[in-house]
């Protein structure tokens, strides 16, 4: 990850840190909560409006593209050229004009390290989802807080009901970008600062379930160690009923320790 600070050039004042994570090429910027509408880049007022000071992935990329060149740019190959570049680079375009723009007296600056206000944002950000069924989430965050939501609670994302409608598409959760999201089929995001106010709080860290599924999710071959059977024994039970796949693929099925033990009984 690359780390900037956003800066305006006539009170060299911060104005926030643009965050850039290079394998996903994805920007996010993280704003000073300082800031009002006034005094705010205007692409943002209406998110320091609502009192939103993270600024989610398509916004900040759209603030990134007003201050570079444009991909459709008539003469683009000599300019790649002269730069010695191979190809269209968002990041190094807006390294090379220091992210200046003729519409404010913004720039930005590369930090070697995280403020102290947006690692404390941070701890809110998602570390683990999985989807439980229904329209409910589990969702693990940063600071060890977890949190059963339902997506009925979010009705204010119009995306939302594609997502109940589709189960394929609710299953494909996972977590987005730096945590800042979870995404469905990458098309579809939550912002994690939605699902950090909503749901249910319960008493379960993210270390406990992950203790839970190493310790209780088998595959085939331990399924046949536990029962003390071959593989077509396997099959046969699952045949009959008294043993369920979890996760079911053509290199192995998955089960739960609590299934397989029942089978002893």
């Amino acid at each position: 990850m690359k780390i900037y600070e956003i800066i305006d050039g006539d009170s060299e004042s911060r104005v926030g840190a643009l965050l850039y994570y290079e394998n996903a090429k994805a920007f996010i910027i993280e704003l000073e909560k300082n800031l009002d509408e006034w005094s705010a880049p205007l692409l943002f007022t209406s998110f320091i409006k609502k009192n939103i000071y993270t600024i989610p992935k398509d916004v900040s990329l759209l603030w990134v593209k007003e201050r570079i060149i444009p991909s459709g740019r008539q003469n683009l190959g000599d300019i790649l050229k002269n730069h010695k570049l191979k190809e269209y680079d968002e990041i190094r375009f807006l390294e090379l004009s220091l992210g200046r723009c003729s519409q404010d007296s913004l720039y930005i600056k590369k930090v070697d390290e995280l403020p102290a206000y947006v690692k404390e944002r941070q701890q809110r950000l998602v570390t683990e989802v999985v989807a439980l069924g229904s329209d409910r989430l589990l969702v693990f965050f940063g600071d060890n807080t977890t949190r059963v939501t339902s997506l009925a609670e979010l009705k204010n994302n119009d995306d939302i009901d594609k997502v109940l409608r589709n189960k394929k598409l609710f299953n494909s959760v996972k977590v987005g970008v730096g945590g800042y999201s979870i995404t469905f089929n990458n098309s579809i995001d939550i912002q994690a600062t939605d699902l950090y106010s909503t749901g249910s709080g319960m008493p379960l860290k993210a270390d406990d379930f992950i203790s839970f599924v190493s310790r209780n999710i088998c595959d085939t071959t331990k399924a046949c160690e536990i029962l003390e059977c071959s593989r077509q024994n396997i099959a046969y039970l699952i045949k009959r009923k008294d043993l369920e796949p979890i996760s079911e693929d053509v290199k192995g099925n998955l089960y739960t320790k609590g299934d397989i033990e029942k089978n002893k009984w």
